[in-house]
């Protein structure tokens, strides 16, 4: 009976896990990042003086992964807002950015 429930604990771990949406994250990024980041090739930063990058720039450098951005997201950072996420966001928004790099 204990291993049964391991078990189904262990099927069920993953598919918990599973929080990334790239839809969601675009939506997110659409509504709070854009303000100041050029979110995709065609969504320009509403303050296009920012010195903020794009999130296509982001996503092209080779030191980008999910888990950087999503470490990035959970830090506090001079030039940024303070926004709190929800981990189901900031996973969706790091799948997001990481999706806009040129496929290889």
């Amino acid at each position: 009976m204990i291993f049964a429930l391991v078990a189904s604990i262990a099927v069920a771990a993953p598919a918990a896990a599973q929080s990334s949406d790239p839809t969601a994250g675009r939506r997110l990024a659409a509504s709070l990042c854009v303000e100041c980041h050029r979110i995709d090739d065609k969504t320009p930063a509403k303050d296009e003086a920012s010195k903020a990058p794009s999130f296509v720039d982001v996503a092209r450098m080779p030191s980008t992964t999910e888990l950087a951005i999503k470490v990035f997201l959970r830090s506090s950072h001079r030039n940024m807002p303070n926004l709190i996420l929800t981990p189901d966001e900031i996973d969706s928004l790091a799948a997001y950015i990481v999706g806009l790099a040129p496929k290889h």
